[in-house]
């Protein structure tokens, strides 16, 4: 069972989300209070389970809806993946990852895990 750890940092919050071995498969971007760090979870939660894939890596690729997690490869060349809402805002992020297999991994755990992942506040 995954977990959503929220961290506090100058007086701002965000939250990783874990799978059950530890291992980090989202982030978040920052927020100004906990309260709206909570809601950005309750997001996840809720639009992960639903979400379209577009692996924007493929030619042609077809745009999807909102919510949707989009695959893509950034610069350096890793792939990532970001959720966006159905008001397709960014809710969270991936890490980067050398192989495409991995990253769409990366997004089924993240569909898995948000779900009925407990909160928690990271120790200081």
């Amino acid at each position: 069972m995954g977990k959503f750890v929220i961290r506090e940092k100058n007086d701002k919050f965000s939250f990783r989300l874990k799978a059950g071995n530890g291992e980090v498969i989202a982030a978040s971007q920052m927020y100004k209070s906990l309260q709206t760090c909570k809601a950005g979870i309750a997001s996840v939660a809720t639009n992960a389970p639903i979400a379209n894939l577009e692996n924007q890596t493929e030619e042609g690729y077809a745009v999807q809806k909102h919510p949707k997690f989009e695959v893509y490869q950034d610069k350096a060349g890793e792939y990532r993946f970001r959720l966006k809402a159905k008001n397709g805002q960014n809710i969270c992020a991936s890490e980067g990852y050398t192989a495409l297999k991995s990253c769409l991994n990366g997004v089924e755990s993240v569909r898995k895990n948000a779900v009925d992942a407990k909160v928690e506040m990271e120790e200081a």
